[in-house]
């Protein structure tokens, strides 16, 4: 099953309203599941929306790159007023769902299969103000209206354990087993260092980022809640220990960051973060082979790494 994420062009989306199909979806009507306003920095994020998913209308009579079945009704209408975040929309469900969003401009955007395997999600680096209507549908035309829950974030896309027995990602959205710390630019001592049993349950590889290998735990080890300077200085996770280990972050972008013998010293992981944006750093540190758990020290620095 492709994964699919197109914005269409003005020029296509002018041709498909000329359509008959078109004409069964009502993107005037609020979503059926309730009208949500958001400005920039909400909290909490993610803002959640429990929705039934699917519907009888086929989501390619908006346009042949969007996929799945959805209601005639949006799910959610989204008034949104931007800033300086992205906005990030995703799904979760034990089901095979999909994801179409008609942005304020009018353009659509679709999702099959996002970064946590068969649940979708859509981002938005440079998002408008404005009214987003969103529907969640089924892969399959038989896939009933199972529920889902509709994740509103300026973070990350939220996912977990995939449906349909595909691999598994570490969750963010667990707490930390190691805390968590609140650190801002020119922190002192540098590094900032914690003790950690490396390793864990799941396949970093799941995660389907570049460089992501290793086992790690589900829930982050350790979060950093970042404050960022204006000194030019990068932030740099490392980890110190005598066995082969690796490292997993999400950043305050939502981004998958991985690395496993990119440090100064042997087979030491590192991960330096150019001009680090403010916010929440998860951090999982990881064994390459896959066994017990192993000690290890996660560095946290302006300055360098081991």
């Amino acid at each position: 099953m492709k994964s699919l994420f197109r914005t269409l062009a003005v020029a296509a989306f002018a041709v498909v309203v000329a359509g008959p199909a078109y004409a069964q979806l009502n993107t005037n009507q609020a979503g059926a599941y309730g009208t949500v306003q958001l400005r920039s920095g909400f909290e909490p994020d993610p803002h959640d929306v429990s929705v039934d998913a699917g519907g009888t209308i086929d989501a390619s009579s908006i346009n042949s790159d969007c996929i799945g079945m959805v209601a005639d009704r949006a799910d959610v209408t989204l008034r949104y007023t931007r800033g300086d975040l992205p906005l990030i929309l995703s799904v979760t469900s034990d089901a095979d769902t999909t994801l179409v969003v008609r942005a304020p401009n009018g353009q659509w955007y679709c999702n099959d299969d996002g970064e946590f395997g068969l649940n979708p999600s859509v981002r938005f680096d440079s998002p408008r103000s404005g009214r987003y209507q969103i529907w969640v549908g089924t892969f399959g035309s038989d896939g009933g209206t199972p529920p889902a829950v509709l994740h509103i974030s300026e973070l990350r896309a939220v996912g977990g354990e995939t449906a349909g027995g595909g691999g598994d990602v570490p969750d963010f959205s667990l707490e930390p087993a190691y805390g968590s710390v609140d650190l801002a630019a020119g922190f002192t001592p540098d590094p900032h260092t914690i003790s950690i049993a490396a390793g864990g349950e799941l396949d970093a590889s799941a995660i389907q980022a570049p460089g992501c290998v290793g086992r790690v735990a589900r829930a982050p080890d350790y979060r950093v809640n970042w404050t960022a300077g204006s000194g030019g200085r990068p932030l740099i996770f490392s980890v110190a220990s005598d066995a082969d280990t690796t490292i997993v972050v999400n950043d305050a972008q939502g981004n998958w960051l991985c690395d496993d013998d990119g440090g100064n010293n042997g087979l030491n992981p590192a991960i330096t973060i150019q001009n680090p944006s403010s916010g929440q750093y998860d951090v999982w540190v990881g064994t390459y082979e896959e066994g017990g758990l192993q000690d290890s020290t996660l560095n946290v620095s302006e300055l360098y790494s081991q």
